[in-house]
């Protein structure tokens, strides 16, 4: 134990002293620009406010960093879940204490002119590809270098975006942790059925005095194609559809005491190419609890980008989705409540009727004195969901305590307990009756 407590502080020593040497740097101000760091926490949307003045072009290098310690045990009771032969298929993927391979994120925003920006982001090192990937880009417009009072008046209000982006459905996607960038979610994970992905096409907002909307027209898929597909017999239906989703809401503050907000998301694709739906599968990153809840290969341990969504629900929602995401955040002081209430139904290209899934999560956090440098966080997570083939629903909860410290604005230190469990899986499920719980430590830093 003693060697594993030197081997991290010397990580975190490494993360405190030398990677922020790089933030040192003078950074250029971006217009309408999320952080990286602290200050980018319990941002959604990016504001309207016109906070950095034009005088030419200028680019903004950042990057998010990730290593952590994990101290998870999981177990089951499915059916042929022990042994080492060709008859253990539920036996799980073995887990002990040690260090995951650190996660790296790099981002490039450039002020192209007065209200233009351009974001790429690329995941430099992450559990779901050990390559270089770049997750996309997007130009996004805050004014339109047209000239007249109509265009004028009308970019005060809007906000327009184009490319290969994060779409916003929802509110957690803003919290969850997103490969090397951890800095923005107190806990270790996103949830556990994760409604994020990267996709083709536009987002047009509008938004004035805290109300806002926004419409939103995607391909529906994580990686862009033009491949045709073949019928099957459930369903002959080989056009491709694109993803229509909409958004709107109210985010106000009450003086310095309090925010509230309060957000409806909708997401609709009626037919798309093959099964390449991904709202719940489009990370490209991967799951922050390694390896576990995950089978082993008789013989043989399965390569990490196999299990690289542990502890997460799929759905499999891949051929048709609706779905309906509403948050609630809340911010007194330094006590900070988030809630979501998600209900989605949706099938494969093999069925021929709809599925539906619902998902209730809870998170309260404390931030601690005026900087809000310490926090402490409770959340419950529980999905309900139908199984393809299945006769009844299954039932994944997750209960999670962590807490954390911002050593400076772009380093931060966090731990976790989880405990997960799964109920009325099928006893030929590896997942029948199994649960994981244990210790997660994590030094981010971020820029």
């Amino acid at each position: 134990m003693k060697t594993l407590i030197r081997q991290f502080r010397a990580t975190l020593l490494s993360a405190i002293f030398i990677l922020p040497l790089f933030v040192m740097a003078q950074q250029p101000k971006i217009a309408n620009f999320r952080a990286y760091d602290k200050s980018g926490i319990s941002v959604f949307e990016t504001s309207k406010a016109d906070t950095a003045q034009f005088n030419g072009l200028k680019v903004r290098w950042g990057a998010g960093f990730t290593q952590q310690y994990q101290a998870l045990k999981h177990e089951n009771t499915a059916l042929n879940n022990t042994g080492t032969g060709a008859t253990a298929v539920n036996r799980l993927y073995p887990v002990a204490p040690g260090f995951m391979t650190a996660q790296a994120n790099l981002y490039m925003d450039a002020q192209l002119a007065d209200g233009i920006r351009l974001n790429v982001t690329s995941y430099l090192s992450s559990r779901h590809h050990n390559e270089t990937w770049v997750k996309g880009g997007y130009i996004q417009f805050d004014k339109v270098p047209f000239k007249g009072q109509f265009w004028d008046d009308l970019m005060k209000l809007a906000t327009i975006k184009i490319g290969h982006f994060e779409v916003n459905y929802g509110d957690q996607h803003f919290r969850r942790t997103d490969g090397g960038q951890a800095l923005y979610n107190p806990f270790m994970e996103g949830y556990i059925a994760d409604a994020f992905a990267t996709e083709i096409g536009g987002e047009v907002y509008l938004q004035k005095n805290g109300l806002f909307g926004m419409v939103g027209v995607t391909n529906g898929m994580i990686k862009g194609h033009i491949d045709s597909v073949l019928a099957t017999v459930a369903d002959d239906n080989i056009n491709r559809s694109p993803s229509l989703y909409l958004k709107g809401g109210i985010d106000k503050s009450l003086g310095d005491v309090a925010r509230i907000r309060l957000t409806g998301s909708f997401y609709h694709n009626s037919s798309a190419a093959g099964s390449g739906l991904t709202l719940y599968g489009g990370d490209r990153t991967g799951s922050n609890y390694q390896n576990v809840m995950e089978k082993g290969v008789p013989g043989a341990l399965p390569a990490s980008t196999a299990v690289a969504f542990s502890g997460r629900f799929n759905p499999g929602f891949s051929k048709k989705v609706d779905a309906f995401m509403f948050n609630g955040f809340l911010k007194v002081k330094g006590l900070e409540l988030f809630g979501t209430f998600e209900t989605a139904s949706g099938r494969t290209k093999n069925e021929t009727a709809n599925r539906k899934m619902i998902q209730l999560a809870g998170d309260a956090v404390y931030r601690v004195g005026k900087a809000e440098n310490l926090f402490f966080g409770l959340r419950y997570n529980t999905v309900k969901a139908a199984l393809a083939g299945a006769t009844a629903d299954v039932t994944v909860n997750r209960f999670a305590i962590a807490g954390g410290w911002f050593i400076t604005k772009n380093v931060m230190m966090k731990a976790e307990y989880v405990n997960q469990t799964y109920k009325d899986f099928a006893v030929t499920d590896y997942r029948n009756g199994g649960k994981f719980k244990g210790l997660v430590i994590e030094a981010v830093v971020g820029f």
